[in-house]
This record gives C-alpha cells, structure tokens and sequence, in this order.
C-alpha cells in the first residue's frame, strides 16, 4: 500500500511537472520594434508563418519612442526589442541585465532642408543616447560645427526639420523617405562599419524562455533568406505595418539583410569609446558581458 501511494506520487509530480513546462512554452515572445528597415524580418516571418512553424507564439509590438522601447524591456512589457549598440552598452554599464543576440539592418540617411548645409554650423536633431547621435558624430562631425538638439520622439523629430526649425536630423528608413515626400533632401552617407543596430533581450526572458529565443533567431534567418532573394514582401510589410504612404513603396532604401551575427571586439571598443565619451562615464565592461552569442545561427 505504501508502495502504490509514493507511486501516484511520484505519477502526480511528473504530471504536475510536465504541465508546467507546457504552460511556459505556450507563452508568446514579447517582440518591441522601431519604425524602421530592421523590422521587415520579423514581419516576414509572421507573415510567412515561419513563428508559427517553429513552434513559437510572437507578439509583435511597434514603438515610435525608443524610451518607450526602453521602458517595456525594464518593466516586462516586452522580452526583448530592437535597439542600438550605445542603448545596449549603456544598459549594462548601468546594472540592467540585458544582451545582445543579433545585429540588425539599419539604414540612416540624412533629412535636411534643401538650403542647410552652407554653413559651417548647423543644428541636428538626434536622440541623445542614440545611433542616431553616433552617426551624426561619424558622417557630419567631420564637415560641421554641430548643434544638437536632442528629441526623442521620432515624429517630432521630423515635424522639426520640415518647420525649419532645426537643419538637418538623421532618421531611420523608411521613415526618411516619408520626410522626403514633403520636400526634405534624403542624402546617404556611406560606411565600412556595420549599422549600429541590434536586437537584444533581457536576462529574464533568456533564463526563461531560451529555446522560444532559439526559435524566433532561427525564423529570422529563413525570413532574411527570402529578402535576400526578393525585398519586395518587406518593402509591402513595411507599408502596411508601419502605416506608411503606398507612394514610398519603391523609395524605400532597403539594406542588404543579413542572418543572425554579432560583430568583433574592435567595433564593440569603438562604440563602448564613444558612449563613454558622450554619457562622461567610464565604460568598464568586457565584451562578453553584452552579448549572448548562442543564438547566432542557432
């Protein structure tokens, strides 16, 4: 008799036990995403049911504000999001456990009104912590006494540079080419360096949920597959999600995708210099520390 009642013990532990892996595995992904070319691979994967076939549940949720972004990965809102190396550097260097999974594409091209420029100063909008704020150091640094002016709204931005109140911003596409419509110069600038942005999630949702992690990267890279071989679905899913004008459709400067990577120690230096430099904070983080590499191709 006692030997059967540890039995359905034991029977009632395991089931108990399996209920509970099968809950955690049945929670979505918490996905934030900028207005930006980034976002076309995760669109294409839920479009193309790629979330689906990998046995995840993504929720998809499209931020204008990168410290909105921001506050969703610290309170949980989101597991994890698009973002930019100076965010995730200066997110670690301040004690929140975050990390880098993968690079992202980016594209920033200059909005400028079509007479800024003939001086040597000029304003520029950018977001203070920002790639934005980096790019604009690394392509018009050189040439320009800047004048930034930090907003980090990215309507706002805009709506800034259209008023004439400020020369020039850097955006990311599409939205530059939606500034363009109203009569902004869109100029490219262009680089050796890979785009500062990345994908990254927190600490928690790695502990948790690492192999619906595993799964999503893996989605990513058959969804950039496709763009490799025809953008057209992500310029389409771009319109569409991003509620954008169907007139920027083929306006749209849409990078060379890549699948899942991080990039090496010497750019992470770079960047780590930089954000140091620009916050007035030592930074003292080994590289390691930001990234966790085991989703690169997972």
């Amino acid at each position: 008799m006692r030997k059967l009642i540890g039995l359905m013990a034991v029977v009632v532990l395991l089931v108990s036990g399996c209920g509970t892996k099968e809950k955690q595995a049945d929670e979505p992904l918490k996905i934030g995403v900028m207005p930006a070319v980034d976002a076309a691979p995760i669109y294409v994967a839920a479009e193309k049911g790629y979330f689906k076939d990998e046995g995840i549940d993504v929720e998809v949720t499209l931020f204008t504000n990168a410290q909105d972004r921001q506050s969703a990965l610290q309170t949980g809102g989101i597991d994890g999001g698009m973002s930019d190396m100076i965010a995730l550097i200066t997110n670690v260097q301040s004690g929140f456990e975050i990390k880098g999974t993968t690079m992202t594409d980016g594209m920033f091209p200059i909005l400028k009104q079509p007479e800024s420029g003939e001086s040597e100063v000029v304003s520029v909008a950018v977001m203070e912590v920002s790639v934005a704020n980096y790019l604009a150091d690394l392509w018009l640094g050189a040439n320009y006494d800047l004048e930034k002016v930090y907003i980090n709204e990215i309507p706002a931005r805009l709506e800034m540079i259209k008023s004439g109140n400020v020369d020039m911003g850097v955006f990311p596409e599409p939205m530059a080419t939606m500034g363009a419509l109203s009569g902004l110069e869109k100029v490219f600038y262009n680089s050796d360096e890979p785009c500062p942005d990345i994908f990254v999630f927190t600490q928690s949702a790695i502990d948790t949920k690492k192999e619906s992690i595993k799964a999503f990267h893996r989605a990513l890279d058959r969804a950039v597959m496709d763009l490799q071989l025809d953008d057209g679905i992500g310029r389409d899913l771009l319109i569409e999600k991003l509620n954008l004008n169907s007139e920027i459709r083929d306006l749209i400067e849409m990078p060379e995708y890549k699948k899942t990577n991080l990039p090496d120690d010497q750019y992470v230096i770079k960047m780590m210099n930089w954000t140091a430099q620009t916050i007035g904070k030592e930074i003292n983080l080994d590289v390691d520390a930001i990234f966790e590499r085991e989703f690169v191709n997972p």
